[in-house]
């Protein structure tokens, strides 16, 4: 149970900073990238922080980040909507961490707070379950 709550404290602070600069108004070049950067970490942060959450909590081993959605839509921590946002997500985690395109980085960014608000929901719904 301590290595989760280090994993949803570490998550915590992840999103925190994801949302700092998902509050700009008119973002730079350079804030749009450190955004994008930021949701990279969080996401890895939030998925593992689930992973474990799984094993812990539920005796699910998911091994990679869409196998961590589709368990947590299993268990009732993601709604059906919320697992497809989630799937879109991880393909566009895969995007930035594998290449740099301005198109796609733009296409990304405009899609930032959607999945902002979807790793705030995922993160409270784990955090809720454990305080149970």
């Amino acid at each position: 149970m301590e290595r989760l709550k280090e994993r949803l404290a570490l998550a915590r602070r992840a999103l925190s900073s994801l949302q700092e600069l998902l509050l700009l108004a008119h973002p730079s070049r350079v804030e749009r990238d450190a955004a994008i950067q930021r949701f990279e970490y969080t996401c890895e942060a939030i998925w593992k922080a689930a992973q474990r959450y799984l094993l812990e909590e539920e005796g699910i081993n998911a091994g990679s980040p869409k196998g961590s959605i589709r368990a947590c839509r299993e268990v009732g921590l993601l709604s059906d909507d919320q697992t497809i946002l989630g799937l879109e997500m991880i393909d566009d985690r895969n995007l930035t961490v594998h290449t740099y395109n301005e198109a796609v980085a733009e296409d990304i960014y405009s899609h930032l707070a959607q999945y902002g608000d979807l790793l705030v929901t995922w993160l409270a719904a784990m955090e809720a379950r454990i305080q149970q």
